[in-house]
């Protein structure tokens, strides 16, 4: 058993010592999980780097996970069931996503896991995470930099929204990669006037490694300064050379082996319970560690065993990461390299520039172990340039859809479930730290994702299988190209379009020979761009051929995907990171032709507050009958609606 010790620091009555029904009350322990691998066994030889890593006097590699359990005080009334909470960030995100909660110290939210039964495993695997109460990482193995012949490069994206001089050499605000030398003149930062725009680079002498102290420039490895300053809206990447080399692809393993761990004896003795069924939940950047988990083909442990059960990757388009290569950064997102690369699809499908034939699923398929799937994506992964490379071929034609997953395009939709009120800032690291130029996207689409995981857990434990796959498609006209949307897309007054050149995508990557071994030297040299698709629209700006919730299909707005940054943060006419738009109707006829809005107005649309309440629940119950929403949430459905109405009416969104 590659997990070889629990380390429980805290037990304690979760919620306050509520009740969930025939669950009754939940505890919550705090700790950490210790692993011995054998990086010479062929389960985890796709390890990169794990073979130079420091063992014990048994020949195991040792690593340890922090790790937050939620399970029913009572083990006599647990369920079969475990979700792995594969943290994004550090930060837990299953309880408090499931259970709808908007407020960070009550995560239990409405209790809907918790009244379903399932148990939840928050599991901290990302090496960079800095050490705090509220965050989840990993301590991992470290190889001694005597060990590389070729010990290759890392990259860090500097994507500022006001001008500044200095930067932390790590993505968001994690544990940086020191720099190896301070005078090293083979590193790099190159700058892009946007994302996919040509490389420009910058003369090494007109930058440094230092940090601006109280106006005093010094020598320093975890910085880079430049004085002429960071321009906002300009996309910044400094390549180097580090000083520390931790085996990141251990943060896989713990994944792996925690999912076998739960199945066995050894759980019993720790937990209280052994689960039959564990299921892993992704979100965005772990949505796409999923996804790499399964092309690997690390959902068979040690033993030969299936792992998980079940996946539900939300949000991660059709991208892989930087999750297993040396000095990866977990939280790079942007910047090409590793995490850009074919295949995208589940099946076995032609690369059309290298002529390579692989499968996200082909590993696990030989093997037999290809747990069930469950994909969910808004709108803004498509926008992001890669949503659609899943199910439809860059040449235009729809793929077909792996018998062992379904897929499913939450319509109009942006990267985080929406809601009124949002502040059109978003604040964060790196390329999240933007101001964006519209009303961000209302839409929560948080019922959808709830009727996903229920469908998915009825697949597992009784072969019901869930509703078909839902998305934009070629074949019925509901996807089309990005072009092709910016001629329709001129319903909605003082709303601009993305500049057509300036949009993301996913390009063809030199893969040489030092990359196929995942020593990576930036920037990566790309070529061709994988042509991408987008959802087709209705008169009203509305996206076609995904789940479309009320909101969509008796709405009171237009809802996309994208947004554009703030003039205040540079380069205006580029789309920001997972926001989207929400742009209500006018409220009457004569706001309507006052606004030069050709959209119908409300008054136009719906004779009453009563009569929308009615046909927004009959259009829920809709969704219910094709068991893409649940029942139970129809009420959820409705309350989110009235209130968007009420606003709409108003004029106050």
């Amino acid at each position: 058993m590659a997990l070889s010790g629990v380390r429980i620091n805290s037990r304690e009555i979760y919620a306050k010592g509520k009740s969930y029904g025939k669950y009754g009350r939940y505890v919550e322990l705090k700790g950490y999980l210790d692993f011995k691998v054998d990086p010479t066994i062929s389960a985890n030889l796709s390890i990169k780097d794990l073979d130079l890593a420091p063992r014990d006097s048994d020949g195991f590699v040792q690593f340890s996970s922090k790790f937050i359990l939620v399970t029913p005080e009572d083990n006599t009334k647990a369920s079969e069931r475990i979700i792995v909470d594969v943290v994004n960030r550090g930060r837990a995100r299953v309880i408090p996503t499931f259970n709808r909660s908007d407020v960070a110290d009550q995560p239990e939210g409405d209790g809907f896991l918790l009244s379903h039964g399932f148990s939840v495993i928050s599991i901290g695997w990302q090496w960079d995470v800095v050490e705090s109460e509220q965050l989840l990482g990993l301590i991992p193995p470290y190889v001694d930099m005597e060990e590389f012949e070729l010990p290759g490069e890392t990259v860090v994206q500097i994507s500022p929204n006001v001008v500044h001089t200095g930067a932390l050499l790590a993505n968001r605000i994690h544990i940086p990669y020191s720099v190896a030398d301070l005078d090293d003149n083979t590193a790099k930062l190159i700058v892009r006037d946007w994302e996919d725009g040509p490389d420009t680079l910058i003369d090494r002498s007109r930058w440094h490694f230092a940090i601006e102290e109280n106006g005093t420039i010094k020598p320093d490895q975890d910085h880079i300064y430049f004085p002429e300053g960071f321009i906002p809206g300009k996309y910044y990447y400094v390549s180097y050379h580090p000083k520390i080399a931790p085996v990141v692809g251990t943060g896989l393993l713990s994944l792996r082996d925690t999912a076998s761990f739960l199945k066995s004896d050894n759980s019993v003795n720790q937990f209280g319970n052994k689960f039959k069924y564990v299921y892993a939940y992704g979100v965005s950047q772990t949505a796409r560690m999923l996804r790499h988990l399964l092309y690997l083909g690390l959902n068979s442990d040690e033993n030969g065993s299936i792992a998980f059960d079940a996946m539900l990757p939300h949000v991660g388009g059709s991208r892989m990461g930087e999750f297993n290569h040396r000095f990866a950064q977990p939280s790079q997102q942007a910047a090409s390299g590793f995490g850009h690369t074919f295949p995208f699809d589940d099946n076995d499908s032609e690369d059309i520039y290298s002529g390579k034939k692989d499968g996200l699923l082909n590993k696990l398929r030989v093997l037999n172990q290809v747990p069930k799937i469950i994909y969910t994506n808004s709108s803004s992964e498509y926008w992001r340039g890669d949503g659609s490379l899943a199910h439809i071929h860059p040449n235009g034609y729809d793929l077909e859809q792996a018998s062992e997953s379904r897929r499913y395009h939450f319509s109009g939709t942006q990267h985080g479930a929406g809601y009124l009120g949002e502040e059109t800032v978003v604040v964060g690291g790196g390329a999240h730290e933007v101001n964006g130029r519209y009303t961000f996207n209302v839409v929560d689409y948080r019922p959808l994702l709830r009727a996903a995981l229920i469908n998915l857990d009825l697949w597992v434990q009784q072969g019901i299988e869930p509703p078909l796959s839902k998305n934009p498609s070629i074949d019925n006209g509901t996807a089309i190209l990005p072009s092709e949307f910016m001629e329709a897309f001129t319903m909605v007054p003082g709303i601009e379009n993305p500049s057509l050149n300036k949009l993301w995508g996913i390009r063809e990557i030199q893969e040489d020979e030092h990359f196929q071994l995942g020593i990576g030297f930036y920037p990566v040299i790309e070529g061709r761009r994988y042509q991408n698709y987008v959802a087709n629209i209705d008169s009203d700006g509305n996206e076609l051929g995904g789940i479309r919730l009320p909101d969509l299909e008796v709405p009171v707005g237009t809802h996309t995907g994208w947004n554009l940054r703030h003039p205040d943060s540079g380069s205006p006419d580029d789309i920001i990171p997972m926001k989207g738009i929400s742009v209500a109707f006018a409220n009457t006829k004569a706001n309507k032709k006052k606004n030069q809005d050709s959209r119908r107005s409300l008054e136009e649309r719906y004779e009453s507050r009563e009569k929308y309440s009615e046909l927004v629940r009959i259009s829920a119950k809709k969704l219910v009958d094709q068991k893409y929403l649940l029942n139970d949430d129809i009420e959820i459905v409705l309350e989110a609606c009235m209130a968007r109405y009420d606003a709409a009416i108003n004029a106050e969104f």
